[in-house]
């Protein structure tokens, strides 16, 4: 079965940072666009950033904008999600996904490949 295994969540402090991993389990993550996403309790799923296979980025989430960095390995199969200067409302189940277009679309429809998500909880 094709799909991601998020990984490197945990607790953090507000104003902490974290790393989170994205590896693809099945297929390869080159040629694809990929998406990192979260869930808060009692929230949809909310996108935060996209990446395509030539480093185009598109930020889904103004919250996040100047604390979250997307990037991607293709030799390691793995996507990250670096993320600084964390808050309370950053507090969520974190998953990334493959869109099925060639670019980042902002449809949660348009991804596949879904993982357990990571959770990330922040508080002092």
């Amino acid at each position: 079965q094709s799909q991601f295994v998020e990984s490197g969540g945990g607790l953090a402090q507000p104003g902490g940072s974290l790393r989170l991993s994205c590896t693809a389990s099945g297929f390869t993550l080159e040629g694809f666009t990929l998406g990192w996403f979260r869930q808060a309790p009692g929230k949809g799923r909310e996108g935060i950033l996209c990446i395509t296979e030539r480093g185009d980025i598109t930020n889904y989430a103004d919250s996040v904008k100047g604390r979250f960095t997307i990037s991607r390995d293709n030799a390691e199969n793995t996507a990250y999600l670096q993320m600084n200067s964390l808050k309370p409302e950053d507090t969520a189940v974190y998953y990334c996904a493959v869109e099925i277009n060639d670019y980042c679309s902002g449809y949660l429809a348009a991804y596949t490949g879904w993982g357990q998500g990571t959770q990330v909880t922040v508080s002092s």
